[in-house]
């Protein structure tokens, strides 16, 4: 048995339910092996992989929607990954994201709750080169901006794994490091757009924040 504890919700994105099994709450920190310690996360931000975010629910019901053909699609940071749940059931070309050496076990059991088939996983690391990983034609992720080194590693990583032409579509809770990033991604020749999310998610919540689209171009744009 594992020694942490776990609970299991229904999410509703665009109508259709997802069982999610998540944990129990954030007062948790599991890590027999050190596997955690050396990926570099620390006990404080050890269990929040494991939540299911608002913003993670608004960049879901975006991709219940958004046009998938012909794209090879990454979601960073996917921690519970309801949005590449999303685009799997509608047969996209997903690959899921995370650091956290609890992430793909999360991903199988909510796969196998779900009824949907296995699913391409890499543990992207921001930080250094994952030549095996590939370049994608969509990257998409939701909350993560929360750490300040974070602007620059991210945004390194995605203009890595980023195809000629590509998308990047990430969902923000207006934190600080929103600004950092965005003069990041201008700095390797992105343009981008801001637009506010809708004030309420699906379940009826309060929502500040927004989707932030990049795309390569020419002249990079002020931030």
């Amino acid at each position: 048995m594992p020694d942490y504890h776990v609970k299991f919700e229904t999410v509703t994105v665009g109508g259709t339910d997802y069982m999610i099994r998540s944990l129990l709450d954030l007062q948790q920190y599991s890590d027999p092996l050190g596997e955690a310690e050396l990926a570099g996360i620390s006990p404080a931000s050890w269990p929040l992989f494991g939540h299911l975010w608002p913003s993670a629910r608004v960049l879901a019901l975006a991709m219940h929607t958004f046009d998938l053909a012909g794209k090879r699609i990454l979601e960073i940071g996917a921690g519970l990954a309801l949005a590449s749940l999303v685009i799997h059931r509608r047969a996209g070309d997903m690959t899921v994201s995370d650091w956290h050496p609890l992430s793909r076990a999360f991903l199988k059991e909510n796969l196998l709750l779900n009824k949907l088939g296995p699913l391409k996983y890499h543990a992207g690391n921001w930080e250094v080169n994952n030549p095996e990983l590939g370049q994608f034609d969509l990257i998409i992720g939701s909350d993560v901006l929360y750490e300040r080194q974070q602007p620059g590693q991210l945004a390194g990583f995605i203009d890595r794994h980023a195809a000629p032409s590509a998308e990047v579509i990430i969902v923000d809770p207006n934190r600080g490091n929103r600004v950092g990033f965005c003069r990041e991604m201008a700095g390797l020749g992105y343009g981008f757009t801001a637009r506010r999310a809708d004030r309420f998610i699906e379940n009826g919540d309060p929502y500040k924040g927004h989707f932030l689209t990049f795309t390569q171009s020419l002249e990079p744009e002020p931030s």
